[in-house]
């Protein structure tokens, strides 16, 4: 049975071209999808909720299909990274569901993505922020793919709704210059390096 009630969906969109340094002739893109939905569990305790997780594979296919179409193609996506906001009837379990339909959703439309998908999660009030963690999809070692994306809907989470939230870059930061493993140096063996 599937128990997603979806009340909007709201896109985030950040084209960079400079960073106070020289402006680029291309942006750099970071992007994030945010599902405001009810949240089944709120207000009680409830010790059976892994089955959530099924309802919401769906969802992460579409908010994944819907991320890659603002990079024209799925081969143009570097990073990648999801989160979850629960309001305040809601617990941190509820936000973990979105682990698993969340990561496998954006790892399959992308074809080859070794690196763990990373995440945050908090329980907050509406217009409540939350910084999407980024990083490179196939080395988690990739220093300048490191990044955030903030989301923040005014009239969201509602006490008993969920954000949950899908977040790619097309690129490194805009002058990214901190060293470490570069993006072509990646050997792809273990989702690190």
């Amino acid at each position: 049975m599937n128990m997603i009630e979806i009340r909007k969906i709201v896109t985030v969109i950040d084209d960079s071209f400079h960073d106070g340094g020289p402006a680029r002739k291309v942006p750099r893109k970071k992007a994030a999808v945010a599902a405001v939905i009810k949240n089944p569990f709120a207000g009680r305790y409830e010790e059976k909720i892994v089955h959530f997780m099924e309802d919401l594979e769906p969802l992460g296919l579409e908010m994944a299909a819907q991320l890659i179409k603002h990079f024209g193609d799925a081969q143009n996506v570097e990073g990648y990274g999801k989160a979850v906001l629960s309001g305040l009837d809601g617990e941190l379990e509820h936000c973990a569901l979105w682990h698993a339909p969340g990561g496998y959703a954006m790892r399959q439309l992308l074809g080859k993505s070794n690196a763990i998908v990373p995440s945050t999660k908090k329980v907050g009030a509406a217009g409540c922020s939350l910084d999407v963690p980024i990083q490179h999809i196939n080395a988690a070692y990739v220093r300048d793919h490191f990044d955030t994306i903030t989301v923040s809907i005014p009239d969201a989470p509602k006490p008993d709704e969920l954000i949950m939230i899908l977040a790619m870059s097309d690129g490194e930061r805009i002058h990214a210059r901190s060293g470490g493993l570069k993006a072509s140096e990646i050997e792809g063996k273990d989702g690190l390096r």
